[in-house]
């Protein structure tokens, strides 16, 4: 079964959308100024707490120290960290030592311009990677024929978010021809740079048909 992500959660009533609609995982971009999704851990406690226990916290962050994401995991407010920017190996060691938490914990993602990027994703040691354009929330879609004859090989080898340039047109295509793990959006379930409840169900709706 795909599963389906929506990220930048920043409002309590984004967190009433998400409720009604259950999506299997729920983002929540933390300490990243230059994005308007962006919130405070304070705010993340109280938004947070708010959420059913039947969707998935995930924290997202770019290039911040380690301590934050591997205290969040430890603390059990969020139940993933996604890695956004040019965090390295070393960088995922040292989040899963800091966390105590071996391993299933830990999402990478990887800007995909050429066959190269997908090689090189998959080989990472995180847990799941995430591909997309490489400008986080826009709503871009990479070029997708780049997976064409490896998607549902890798995604036994390692699970895979496809993200950019999804909407509920598009996902049961994209999920039946190269079948991710999951699919993530933030932007397609946008109006006026704010999530829209509607826009949220039917993205969801669109996933769960293909199953």
């Amino acid at each position: 079964m795909t599963k389906i992500k929506i990220c930048g959660l920043s409002r309590p009533e984004d967190i009433d959308y998400v409720n009604e609609a259950r999506p299997d995982y729920c983002g929540f971009v933390i300490g990243v100024p230059s994005s308007r999704r962006n919130i405070s851990v304070e705010t993340l406690y109280r938004l947070r707490s708010r959420l059913s226990d039947q969707v998935t916290a995930v924290g997202v962050f770019v290039n911040t120290e380690a301590e934050l994401p591997a205290r969040l995991l430890k603390d059990g407010v969020i139940s993933l960290a996604q890695l956004h920017g040019q965090e390295d190996e070393a960088y995922i060691r040292k989040v899963r030592e800091l966390s105590g938490i071996s391993g299933g914990r830990i999402i990478k993602a990887f800007p995909v311009r050429r066959r190269k990027d997908v090689e090189r994703a998959f080989k990472s040691s995180a847990d799941m990677v995430l591909l997309d354009h490489g400008k986080g929330g826009t709503g871009e879609r990479f070029d997708w024929s780049l997976l064409e004859g490896r998607a549902h090989k890798r995604k036994k080898e390692k699970p895979f978010f496809l993200a950019g340039g999804l909407t509920p047109e598009n996902i049961p295509e994209a999920v039946r021809r190269y079948g991710p793990y999951g699919v993530d959006l933030s932007s397609a379930v946008e109006t006026d740079g704010r999530k829209d409840r509607e826009k949220i169900l039917a993205a969801v709706a669109a996933v769960r048909s293909v199953e």
